[in-house]
């Protein structure tokens, strides 16, 4: 299904087609997962930095620890030692600059811009984005190395960040419930079926992947 041979209106439908099969196969995954829904938005913040270079399971972990040492709000980021901090978020991995991080996204007050958020140490467009749809529900569409991965596979060989987000953005509805959705969706795909080694013969959209196609013929 490469991009160059698909008319807007194609791609338009193929991209929506591809979410209600991955929807079908996987159910909702309602993502941001939260533990106090009291304090979700700085719990989505904390996470989607915790979440760089590691599992969900880890982040978990982390994020338990803040917790249980009465460490998740800004006031006691801030005030807490990062030496002390860092220890607590090891379970995430990269800890020490993670706890940076932490500190400085802490700082961070006031209406909240991608132009802000990307002026933030250690805050990339892929984490960005994450905070600016999950915490803020702005309609920025997540692209990450699973995005990457299953769009290159699928035939589309424009593989930066700008170009395949805006591939997102200008074919789906700009609806903040489809985006949470189809990137959470795109996740489990690449976990399950997609992966550096691919499951293709499984695969609930291989009907669209130019990769599982020659893949099978083998």
């Amino acid at each position: 299904m490469p991009e160059k041979n698909c008319s807007q209106k194609d791609v338009k439908n193929i991209l929506m087609e591809i979410y209600h099969l991955l929807l079908k196969h996987f159910g909702k995954q309602n993502w941001w997962p939260v533990v106090n829904k009291k304090n979700k938005r700085f719990e989505i913040i904390v996470g989607a930095i915790l979440t760089q270079n590691t599992s969900w399971k880890n982040v978990e972990k982390a994020i338990k620890n803040l917790y249980e040492n009465n460490a998740f709000s800004r006031k006691a980021i801030l005030e807490m030692p990062i030496e002390k901090l860092a220890e607590i978020i090891k379970p995430s991995g990269y800890y020490k600059q993670k706890a940076r991080k932490l500190k400085e996204i802490a700082k961070l007050k006031g209406r909240i811009t991608r132009k802000r958020l990307l002026s933030v140490w250690g805050i990339g467009k892929e984490t960005c984005d994450a905070i600016l749809l999950y915490a803020y529900d702005i309609p920025v569409f997540v692209i990450d190395a699973y995005t990457q991965r299953i769009f290159s596979r699928l035939g589309f060989k424009k593989l930066d960040y700008d170009s395949l987000q805006k591939l997102f953005e200008e074919n789906i509805p700009k609806d903040i419930e489809i985006y949470k959705e189809y990137h959470a969706l795109l996740d489990e795909l690449a976990k399950n079926y997609c992966k550096k080694i691919p499951i293709c013969e499984k695969c609930p959209i291989s009907i669209f992947c130019e990769y599982g196609r020659n893949n099978l013929k083998k």
